[in-house]
């Protein structure tokens, strides 16, 4: 399909800890692990590429973290910061191609002007993104850049290459070049749609992309599986306005992680997760409420509110409150 390039998106690579590096040269090269506070019943919010090779990920309780990781280095959040260098990156990223919207603090995205959208003018503008950021900012903080017909496929195309990628998605691409990414992979395909999916028939990205449009319409319920099946093709469509009133996720707890000090790694995860969807739907949170209900006998909740945030670190700090 001979699909214009429409979309440039910019993605920076484990953020929080990439702004620690930059700050502390000592850190470099170095597995580090970021906390809301420093506590070992406490949860990375981020993971450097060096701690991720261990398996640490966002929501790894620290103990955990020391534990897969030994050498690693826990250092506590510093939001000022991270919003300070999330400035600098916009302006440098502004400088290369004018900026349509900043997603969250580490992800924007750029309308490709009718005149350049070309595949090799496309990929000098990354390059030259990829450049300004080192310059202005610091060769420490890198930024993986997607490109494709849509905005949804120049995220996914942002993720392909992780860290410091750089991968244009063409129409003609389309759909061979999904067809290695798993289902979670893709962005609004979470643990519940997944099962959904596979209740359908439907256990891999390529049988995703063959399906007809009314079997993802049936797996979602409604019209976001229209959705998906046209922006898979490199279809243009809309956003939809935002009417949502809360955004949460829930886990149903394992027996060996019903204590308290193994069900807080869990929690963190779980407000983690409403954060990076929060952010992606370009929505701020004024209040952050916990709900905890037991198999049997009666059920407990607790909220508490802010001034309206997307921050994971600001959020995470009134849930260890909570």
């Amino acid at each position: 399909m001979d699909l214009p390039l429409t979309a440039l998106f910019v993605d920076c690579d484990s953020y929080f800890a990439s702004v620690e590096q930059h700050l502390d040269p000592a850190l470099r090269g170095r597995p580090v692990g970021v906390a809301p506070v420093m506590a070992e019943t406490s949860c990375c919010i981020a993971a450097s590429y060096e701690a991720k090779a261990f398996g640490v990920k966002t929501g790894t309780r620290i103990s955990d973290a020391r534990v897969l990781c030994p050498g690693i280095v826990i250092v506590e959040a510093k939001p000022p910061e991270y919003v300070r260098y999330h400035h600098r990156i916009v302006e440098a990223v502004e400088d290369c191609i004018h900026v349509e919207a900043v997603l969250s603090i580490d992800e924007m995205w750029a309308w490709i002007p009718l005149n350049l959208r070309d595949p090799a003018t496309v990929e000098a503008i990354g390059r030259r993104i990829k450049a300004a950021v080192a310059r202005d900012v610091s060769p420490v903080i890198k930024v993986s850049i997607g490109a494709g017909p849509n905005k949804y496929l120049a995220k996914m195309a942002s993720k392909m290459r992780k860290p410091d990628g750089l991968f244009i998605i063409e129409g003609r691409d389309l759909p061979d070049v999904l067809h290695t990414l798993k289902l979670r992979d893709l962005t609004g395909i979470g643990r519940s749609m997944e099962m959904r999916l596979h209740a359908a028939g439907i256990h891999t990205v390529e049988t995703l992309c063959a399906v007809p449009k009314a079997v993802l319409h049936g797996a979602w319920g409604g019209v976001m599986g229209d959705r998906l099946w046209h922006l898979l093709r490199g279809d243009e469509i809309p956003d939809l306005p935002s009417s949502r009133k809360s955004l949460g996720h829930s886990h149903v707890l394992p027996p060996d992680s019903r204590a308290p000090e193994r069900a807080w790694p869990v929690l963190c995860k779980l407000l983690h997760k409403a954060c990076e969807r929060l952010r992606s739907e370009g929505l701020l949170a004024g209040s952050v409420t916990i709900q905890l209900a037991f198999l049997r006998g009666e059920s407990w909740s607790a909220e508490t509110h802010t001034a309206e945030t997307d921050s994971t670190v600001a959020l995470m700090r009134l849930l260890d409150q909570l």
